[in-house]
C-alpha cells in the first residue's frame, strides 16, 4: 500500500523511539547537547501542519502541549522551543527542544550549531525510560 505511513529515513537515523501517542510517534533526538523530542504524526504524505485534518490538528496540539510538559519535567529548561521546520526533512514533524541560557546555541536556534553529540548508551536508555514513564503518566 503506497499510502502507508513510513518514518523518514533521516529522522530514523538521528533519533531513538520513545513511544507512540494517539496521533504521533515520539522520538528522542540523539544529541546530548539539547534534550529534544520530536513528534511525527503517523499520517502519510504530510509536510505542513495545515495538511492535518481539523481533528488531527487538535490532537497534534494536545500532544505538543503534553510533550512540552514532559520536556520540562525531564530537563528543567529555561525555555522550551517548539518548531515545525521541514527544510531538511519534509515529512511533517514537530521539534520540542529544551533550551538553557548556558547551552551552546543560546539564544539562537539549535540548528547548524556545532556537531551533534550522541548520548552515551546508558544515559540514552535512562532518558528514554524516564520520558516513556512521563508520557504514560500524562
Amino acid at each position: 500500500m503506497t499510502d502507508a505511513f513510513a518514518l523518514d529515513p533521516r529522522l530514523a537515523a538521528d533519533t531513538h523511539p520513545v513511544g507512540d501517542l494517539a496521533l504521533s510517534s515520539v522520538l528522542l533526538m540523539d544529541d546530548a547537547r539539547f534534550p529534544w523530542l520530536i513528534l511525527v504524526p503517523r499520517r502519510p504524505a504530510l509536510s505542513e501542519l495545515t495538511d492535518l485534518s481539523p481533528e488531527d490538528a487538535a490532537t497534534a496540539f494536545e500532544e505538543i502541549r503534553i510533550t512540552v510538559k514532559v520536556v520540562q519535567a525531564l530537563a528543567r529548561p529555561d525555555k522550551v522551543n517548539v518548531a515545525a521546520l521541514g527544510n531538511v526533512v519534509p515529512q511533517l514533524h514537530v521539534h520540542v527542544v529544551a533550551r538553557f541560557r548556558s547551552d551552546p546555541a543560546w539564544p539562537g536556534p539549535v540548528w547548524g550549531v556545532g556537531e551533534r553529540k550522541a548520548y552515551p548508551a546508558h544515559a540514552r536508555a535512562a532518558l528514554l525510560e524516564r520520558a516513556a514513564a512521563l508520557f504514560a503518566a500524562a
